[in-house]
């Protein structure tokens, strides 16, 4: 936006520091300055038309709404500080999973604010599905009193981006709901985003029940850590890492304990530790290499102003192992390479998704770089290395300032190179005791034991999927749960890959863990998963259905878990004298009882 001193009551002095100002100004700014002036001196500032605030000529109700769809509990752990902030703020608010929200109250409902991440190939998560579905659906009600925003998050490493918080967004649209302030769609690195615009809702808010910006303003400034934090790592030492699997195993798995003592951190079984992890700095010189720019040259990495040497901040602060369709259209502005602005032009989307498979940073300088006039220009265009989350392996009550996990080491070919996961060959080939992680806890509510000792449990939970389940495990001992367990296990060979056999013996020995089926896919000539034993005891395990088990599903979302949740509904069809769709539903009706929980990826 450019003012015109002709056309408009400031002189040339005013209209240029404007114009300097106005385009640096994000859009919850803009929104905050024109609230400031309004409550100061009643008048409007041209250029925030575009941003729709809602109907505020009706005075809005003080109750708000916070529905979040979380699988990992990103969304989640957000929806409660927001609640937490409009609550000091002198809103009446109310958290609520999207599963636990009765959706035909939704015509009920003045101030709605939607949280909720994208999972898998572009769906909603596991506790938003059936409110998705029911908004979706023709007995969605018109929604015309109905203020909203949506916060939506994702990785634009995937093809569906944000898709289910896009979806949310336009059919409160569509059902007559008028936005309070923009949708958001948050990357990986999702806090500064996830901070401005609650800052733009509660500006909003606050002005159209006739409040002060100023005072909305004031209440989003987030206090200082007391605990650590995603955003406020605790360094954790490493006290053991030891790989597992036997001599000759086709993989390589990682059993790391860290220590917690000092920290103040707490968890339950079912909830993940994230880790920081650092690049291959073998990877790193090869950029280097490509590059030409001084490893040692000074690079500003965060609004903050912080700098590191180029080197240090490839390594620790930048991701460099996943390429996105958005760092190739920002690439295309730094470079005037016309094969890549070709090979981004339309009609060639399917060449681009291929491209991106399997391939990186250093690939994309070898086929279309380098660009950029500097290194700090060059690195301007990368996003933060995300943190990876890993179920955690231990019961803090059986081991006191410890948090254990179970890491499989990642390593494949493609395109000609060999290729290395980040955080898993950096903890297996590069991480020793006495070292130290950078960690936090990553809270699930929508995996966790029943309240109640006595009630059954079946977790199927092959490769790595077994470690919430030795957690699980340990917690009931520590406990003397009384309640039946059975855990269903798989991986390649017997001899090789049972990953803590001996501890399941001892559980199975004592009564901890009632039964036991595991599945060795490369010991017999037909392959044989987990969901095979599943259907072997299929009699069996939908009695235990009958007397209310609860199921938990940790493991690989595509195959296993996929394959599991359709062995499911064939078990309860069969032994059930069931149709395949009220089957489907007494699985649904299990889910929405949290009788039927998955913590997959």
């Amino acid at each position: 936006m450019q003012l015109q001193v002709l056309n408009s009551p400031f002189n040339q002095e005013q209209a240029e520091l404007l114009n300097r100002l106005l385009p640096t100004l994000t859009e919850s700014q803009k929104i905050w300055l024109s609230g400031y002036l309004a409550a100061s001196q009643s008048v409007s500032v041209p250029g925030t038309s575009e941003l729709p605030i809602g109907n505020t000529k009706q005075t809005i109700s003080k109750e708000v709404t916070i529905l979040y769809g979380s699988q990992t509990g990103n969304a989640q752990g957000l929806a409660k500080k927001a609640g937490k902030k409009l609550e000091e703020n002198g809103f009446q608010v109310t958290v609520s999973s999207m599963a636990d929200f009765k959706p035909n109250h939704i015509k009920k409902v003045q101030n709605l604010l939607i949280m909720v991440s994208t999972h898998g190939e572009g769906d909603p998560p596991d506790n938003a599905l059936s409110f998705h579905e029911y908004l979706h659906s023709k007995r969605a009600p018109k929604l015309d009193d109905l203020h909203f925003s949506v916060l939506s998050l994702g990785d634009s490493s995937y093809e569906f981006f944000c898709k289910t918080g896009k979806e949310f967004d336009s059919r409160l649209e569509d059902l007559g709901g008028t936005r309070l302030y923009p949708r958001f769609d948050c990357d990986v690195d999702f806090d500064e985003p996830a901070a401005e615009w609650l800052e733009g809702v509660l500006v909003s808010l606050n002005e159209a029940r006739g409040g002060s910006a100023v005072a909305a303003i004031a209440a989003t400034q987030e206090a200082v850590q007391s605990v650590y934090s995603r955003t406020n790592p605790f360094r954790a030492e490493v006290l053991e890492n030891i790989n597992l699997n036997g001599r000759g195993s086709n993989k390589e798995t990682r059993h790391i304990e860290l220590s917690l003592e000092g920290s103040g951190l707490s968890f339950e079984p079912g909830d993940s530790l994230g880790i920081y992890p650092e690049n291959d700095p073998a990877l790193v010189d090869l950029l280097l290499e490509e590059l030409k720019w001084d490893p040692k040259e000074m690079v500003t990495i965060n609004k903050q102003g912080d700098v590191r040497p180029l080197k240090e901040a490839l390594i620790s602060y930048y991701e460099i192992t996943v390429l996105t369709k958005p760092l190739l259209e920002k690439v295309v502005q730094l470079t005037a390479n016309e094969d890549l602005r070709e090979f981004l032009s339309p009609g060639n989307e399917e060449k681009v998704k291929a491209y991106l498979e399997g391939r990186d940073l250093l690939d994309l300088i070898r086929d279309f770089g380098p660009w950029g006039d500097s290194a700090q220009e060059f690195v301007s265009i990368l996003r933060k290395i995300p943190a990876r989350l890993y179920s955690i392996a231990s019961s803090l009550s059986a081991n006191p300032d410890e948090v254990h996990l179970t890491i499989g080491a990642v390593r494949y070919d493609a395109h000609g190179r060999e290729r290395k996961g980040v955080c898993s060959i950096f903890c297996a080939e590069r991480l020793q005791p006495g070292d130290t992680l950078p960690v936090f806890i990553q809270h699930n509510e929508n995996f966790k034991l029943p309240k109640d000792p006595e009630t059954p449990i079946i977790m199927v939970g092959p490769g790595t999927g077994v470690a919430p389940f030795r957690s699980f495990m340990q917690e009931r001992e520590e406990l003397g749960a009384v309640g039946k367990s059975w855990l269903f296990f798989g991986d390649q060979h017997f001899v090789t890959d049972f990953l803590y056999q001996t501890e399941w013996q001892k559980w199975l020995k004592n009564g901890v863990l009632t039964k036991m089926d595991v599945a060795f896919s490369r010991d017999t000539d037909k392959k044989v998963y987990v969901q095979h034993r599943m259907l072997e005891h299929s009699k069996e395990l939908f009695e235990w259905l009958e007397e209310g088990a609860v199921v938990y599903i940790c493991g690989d979302e595509k195959n296993m878990a996929h394959d599991v949740h359709n062995t499911l509904i064939d078990i309860i069809a069969k032994e059930g004298s069931m149709s395949r769709e009220q089957a489907e539903a007494y699985l649904v009706d299990m889910q929405q009882k949290k009788r039927y929980q998955r913590d997959v990826y």
